[in-house]
């Protein structure tokens, strides 16, 4: 599970054997999400509040780029 970043608390993450569409996934304590990265879409959560989700979202749209590139540079080099 490469590790793309860690900030406020989340771990923003993805599988070394994710799949396409693009997307990162997300922990911090007991909740767990799954973000859709083009567009930014929820796709799954456990045990994190609507707040929560909220501020993880404006997250993901403010690292996009960076998770797409890792993403990128992850998959493409398999």
């Amino acid at each position: 599970m490469p590790t793309i970043l860690r900030l406020k608390g989340y771990r923003f993450f993805f599988y070394v054997n994710d799949h396409p569409p693009e997307h990162v996934h997300v922990e911090k304590g007991e909740g767990t999400a799954k973000f859709n990265l083009f567009p930014v879409e929820l796709v799954r959560s456990k045990r994190f509040k609507a707040a929560e989700i909220n501020d993880i979202r404006k997250l993901v749209v403010e690292n996009r780029e960076l998770f797409k590139n890792k993403w990128d540079e992850y998959f493409n080099n398999k």
